[in-house]
């Protein structure tokens, strides 16, 4: 019977190989320039289409999750923007106090989105 589900080593494997120096030079290499083992390239030559599926899948939210690091100080501005235009003095702490329960957790999950460094991509972490 036919694997339906990507095996988690493969999938790894496949994230972590240097794609466009397999097309230059024919050869299985780690991004980091290591050469693969047999044992990898035999890993990698077994790979099934639920595997690249898989990767693409994982692509897929990290691509997402880049955006919505990349959009988050735009969208900080955008959720303030309503406080601050009710406010004489135009400060973040005096547009806090208008904001309930609610908009204060949003405005805690943007602001943490803009402090919070951007995470380099890796298999089963988005």
């Amino acid at each position: 019977m036919p694997t339906t589900q990507a095996r988690p080593e493969i999938v790894v494997l496949l994230c972590d190989a240097d794609i466009k120096r397999k097309r230059e030079t024919n050869t299985w290499n780690h991004l980091d320039g290591r050469p693969f083992s047999n044992e990898e390239r035999a890993l990698v030559l077994s790979a099934t289409r639920f595997e690249f599926e898989e990767i693409q899948e994982q692509f897929k939210r990290y691509r997402e999750y880049r955006r919505t690091m990349d959009e988050a100080p735009d969208a900080l501005e955008r959720f303030l923007a309503p406080f601050m235009e009710r406010l004489a003095e135009k400060k973040l702490g005096n547009a806090v106090e208008l904001m309930n329960e609610e908009e204060r957790a949003e405005l805690d999950h943007l602001l943490g989105l803009i402090v919070e460094p951007v995470r380099p991509f890796a298999p089963y972490a988005f």
